[in-house]
This record gives C-alpha cells, sequence and structure tokens, in this order.
C-alpha cells in the first residue's frame, strides 16, 4: 500500500530528473509578472521536494537571481550588493523585486503619459497654420477670409485676381523704320 500510493523508486528518480531539468533551464518570460515568475518557480521547488530532494533556500534564490529577465539585471546587481545572498529569504527576495517592479511601471506610466499629452498638445508634432496642416499634402483651404492686395475684395489671392485687365504690350511701329529696314 505504500509503495502504491508513493510510487516506486525508479518512478520517482525520473521524476526527480525531469523537475531538475525544469528548474535548470527555467528562465522568466519577457512581459511576465514577478508575482507569475515566483509562482511558477516555487511550484517546481515544491514538487521537488515531494519527491524527496534537498532543496535550500539560498538555491532557490541564486535560482531566481540568476533567471529574472534583463530588464531587472541592476536590481540583481544591487540585491546582491546590499543583502548576503546565501542567508536571503525567498519572501523577501520577492518583496525587494516588486517594489522594484512597481517602480519601473510608474515610471513607463509617466512617460507613457507625457508623451500622450505632449502629441495631444501639438497635434502630431505638426503646427497649425488657420486650421490647415503644413506639409501634408492638398487640403482644402477657405478663402472666404482673404483678402486680395491689387482689388482689395475678399475671396481670392493676388495671383487670382480678375479685376486687372491683362494687355498685351506691343510697340507702334512708324512707317518710316519700316521702309529703312526693308532698304
Amino acid at each position: 500500500m505504500k509503495q502504491k500510493f508513493k510510487g516506486s523508486s525508479r518512478v520517482k528518480k525520473a521524476q526527480l530528473q525531469t523537475l531538475r531539468t525544469e528548474f535548470e533551464i527555467l528562465k522568466m518570460k519577457e512581459g511576465e509578472t514577478i508575482n507569475a515568475y515566483f509562482v511558477r518557480t516555487l511550484l517546481i521547488a515544491k514538487r521537488m521536494k515531494a519527491c524527496c530532494e534537498s532543496l535550500k533556500e539560498a538555491d532557490i534564490t541564486g535560482k531566481i537571481l540568476r533567471s529574472l529577465d534583463t530588464k531587472f539585471n541592476y536590481v540583481v546587481s544591487s540585491i546582491e550588493e546590499s543583502n548576503n545572498v546565501d542567508i536571503l529569504i525567498v519572501d523577501e527576495l520577492k518583496s525587494s523585486i516588486l517594489i522594484h517592479e512597481k517602480r519601473m511601471k510608474s515610471l513607463l506610466e509617466e512617460t507613457q503619459a507625457l508623451k500622450v499629452t505632449n502629441e495631444e498638445r501639438d497635434g502630431r508634432g505638426k503646427d497649425t497654420f488657420r486650421g490647415q496642416r503644413r506639409g501634408g499634402g492638398r487640403q482644402f483651404f477657405d478663402k472666404s477670409a482673404v483678402e486680395c492686395f491689387k482689388c482689395h475684395s475678399l475671396g481670392h489671392f493676388q495671383y487670382e485676381c480678375r479685376s486687372s485687365k491683362k494687355r498685351a504690350h506691343y510697340v507702334e511701329i512708324d512707317a518710316k523704320d519700316e521702309i529703312l529696314l526693308m532698304t
């Protein structure tokens, strides 16, 4: 009965070997939260302890510090500098890293909020001129408030002015000049 519920020693060794491999290749995924990563790590550690593996707190904390995402590198180095990693408890490590994760999220949210307000304020970085965006191709422009410099009426520009009558410029020639030219 005892062996039936505990399993044979060969099965235990195979499970333990699989759990050791899983524990060694364990790494924090990109975008994963600290809480989720600690749950995954501690779940594997508890399963290893259930298979009679002697796993110390220092081994677990060392593994967690080695396998965190690269954005936590400065946090890991500061924890290693300020604490004795050999006597560090998993709960202390988790709370310390959680504090840094919250700071990182708040800084990211602040920069995103600044970026959004900056884009809203100046309209994606372009200044506007009389309701028309500069540069973005042809758009409708209301000329009803534009005054012509030639006729001083509203609704058109000087180069579009219809009031100036264009005359052809020509030179009058005397009959004498024509005769001289022929000779």
